[in-house]
């Protein structure tokens, strides 16, 4: 489904749309929120289901850095937020490069070499580069 497609317009975006307010409008906010959040894996996913469990991945491991950093004084756990927000950067532009470049990598191996490694046939995950840069934009604004 494409954002410019009559199925997305006609259909979805209202659906999500109303629902979302009608569930403000009646105080469940929170509930409001998991609809958006149910609305959007089922967007993502609905171009190829094999990619949900990465976003889903990349979801839980973002909110478990960004929570672990915050929250480190209330849950009475010695951290380093430091260490942790290192970690964070490094698996997220670890995904990155491994989605985007290692195809590239193994390209320029070939030639350095003069091998002929067989390349992996990696997909390119819909919008990988913008749930991934949000993260670390988001690290970099605090």
């Amino acid at each position: 489904m494409l954002f410019n497609s009559l199925e997305f317009i006609l259909l979805f975006l209202p659906i999500v749309f109303f629902v979302y307010f009608f569930l403000n409008k009646i105080k469940l906010i929170q509930l409001a929120k998991g609809w958006l959040v149910a609305a959007s894996l089922f967007f993502y996913s609905y171009w190829k289901l094999d990619y949900l469990p990465l976003i889903m991945f990349s979801m839980i491991f973002n909110y478990s850095i960004g929570s672990s950093i915050i929250n480190q004084e209330k849950l009475n756990i010695k951290i380093n937020p430091k260490l942790v927000l290192m970690l964070g950067i490094i698996g997220n532009i670890g995904l990155l490069s491994y989605y985007k470049y290692f195809n590239f990598l193994i390209n320029n191996l070939n030639l350095v070499l003069k091998n002929d490694f067989n390349y992996l046939n990696i997909v390119l995950p819909l919008g990988i580069s913008f749930f991934t840069t949000r993260f670390l934009l988001l690290i970099f604004r605090t």
